[in-house]
């Protein structure tokens, strides 16, 4: 029987920090005398008091150490209740949004999907826009977090390459999750800033640059109008690829670089594998565009920012680049599915396993060609072992799989087949717009039927999470284990 007491006191912590940090979008709107200050009120005091009590119950077994056990159902149950308490002031507030709705809002948020059901963002409320975008934030961080101190410990998804990495840094060995996310957080919030800075100098408002460079830096995409990057044009969209770039790129490097040590982060094999990826494909786009007779100067920003935003899996938009044509929306889908680096903010399958899939198919082409050799595939200039090999073999199928299982479910409900593929992918993937007419750049995902909707966010829990962390739970040998 796995004891539960440990798991329940670090919930009950977040739940608490979570109803505390409401104080926030509630004093902002009780400065703008809006009236909805009462929603997050109401909605702090029944998430703070609940994560306390439950803190205050389990705190008997506050100081063991986790199983494995215990590991994989914490990194799960935190991305499954915090948005069921996150939901609440869309619930209370001005929305009045029906629970699913309010439900999906803050798993797009927490996850950093970047999908949302709402319409006419800029008449909301200052206060729920700004939950919206804070949401975001948190869930940036810690999946950050989560990706440096649980993942590789727990073997997800070839992650244990990185298991070292997580904890070393100029030759001196970190502890594990205090120090790391100390370190984390005061880059995160410095990169925040800058991009805040940033966003404001580029004629941005206070509250907007605030709002966008927490979902930037996330790399999540809620943005405080329906336009989305449409309404700022120019500086802030290069502005934006700057900030989604580096949070894009993985944060040990950074603290490697505070650390005195800027040769990590330049010879890091995914940062430039990804650096050129994402660089072959903007020029890919803007060739094409030019040749489609768009003016040069639109069609590099267009292109690099809207690229950009994909391939991070923010998911932001600045036009509909459904109307550039089949082969660009085709480049775009499959680039969403790329995804960053491992330890970032991003999301999707990280281009990572896409480099030790390459090498895995090349050292197999060798060994065909010549049968006695021996042939190992690497990564990073290391040997990559048969036990991250076989883990990333496995990502990859459970990806695929759960793209296509969701896709036909989608499909059930009565949704098209344009919005059943791309709404399962970029919830699996966690991108945020998808294609079609519905769901595309222009649209949203407020129509979509309930069932749907319940659909997508089991979808987005379970792509955040790496696949593996969250179908583990569902296998029974698992909880047999000691």
């Amino acid at each position: 029987m796995v004891d539960l007491r440990p798991v329940g006191y670090v919930i009950g912590l977040l739940l608490a920090a979570l109803g505390v940090s409401m104080l926030v979008p509630m004093g902002v709107d009780l400065v703008a005398k809006t009236g909805h200050w009462q929603a997050f009120l109401q909605a702090a005091v029944v998430t703070g008091l609940l994560g306390a009590f439950v803190s205050l119950a389990c705190g008997n077994a506050a100081k063991r150490g986790l199983t494995i056990q215990q590991s994989f159902l914490l990194t799960t149950m935190v991305w499954a209740i915090l948005p069921v308490f996150g939901a609440l002031p869309f619930v209370f507030g001005a929305t009045n949004a029906p629970f699913v709705d309010a439900m999906f809002e803050a798993m797009s948020g927490m996850t950093t999907t970047g999908s949302t059901v709402f319409s006419e963002l800029e008449r909301l409320p200052e206060g729920l826009l700004l939950w919206r975008s804070m949401l975001q934030w948190f869930g940036g961080i810690g999946i950050v977090v989560v990706a440096m101190v649980f993942l590789p410990e727990l073997r997800v998804g070839g992650m244990q390459v990185f298991r070292s990495e997580g904890f070393d840094t100029m030759g001196k060995i970190l502890p594990r999750a205090t120090q790391i996310s100390g370190q984390i957080s005061t880059i995160y919030i410095v990169l925040t800033v800058l991009c805040t800075m940033a966003y404001a100098a580029a004629g941005q408002t206070f509250f907007q640059a605030i709002n966008h460079a927490m979902t930037t830096v996330a790399t999540g995409g809620f943005a405080t109008s329906d336009a989305s990057f449409a309404a700022h044009p120019g500086a802030s969209e290069y502005i934006a690829v700057v900030f989604m770039i580096a949070a894009s790129l993985p944060f040990v490097r950074y603290i490697q670089l505070v650390g005195g040590s800027a040769q990590p982060l330049l010879r890091d094999s995914q940062v430039r594998a990804f650096l050129w990826t994402l660089s072959a494909a903007v020029l890919i786009l803007i060739l094409w565009r030019i040749a489609d007779g768009t003016p040069l100067l639109r069609a590099v920003r267009e292109v690099l920012f809207n690229t950009t935003s994909l391939m991070t899996g923010t998911g932001y938009a600045s036009a509909d680049y459904q109307l550039w044509g089949p082969f660009a929306v085709a480049i775009l889908f499959f680039l969403g599915l790329v995804g960053g680096c491992a330890g970032a903010t991003c999301c999707s399958v990280k281009i990572f396993r896409y480099q030790i899939l390459l090498s895995s198919i090349k050292a197999q082409i060798r060994r065909i060609h010549s049968p006695h050799g021996v042939f190992t595939p690497r990564f990073d200039g290391r040997p990559v072992s048969d036990d991250v090999l076989s883990s990333v073999m496995g990502f990859f199928v459970l990806f695929i799989v759960s793209i296509g299982l969701f896709a036909v479910a989608l499909g059930a409900t009565g949704l098209d087949m344009v919005t059943s593929i791309s709404g399962a992918a970029t919830a699996i993937a966690n991108i945020g717009p998808g294609f079609g007419d519905t769901i595309g750049p222009t649209g949203g995902f407020g129509d979509l039927n309930a069932t749907a909707k319940w659909l997508l966010i089991a979808a987005m829990l379970i792509g955040r999470l790496e696949i593996m962390s969250v179908f583990l739970l569902l296998s029974v040998q698992f909880w047999r284990a000691t």
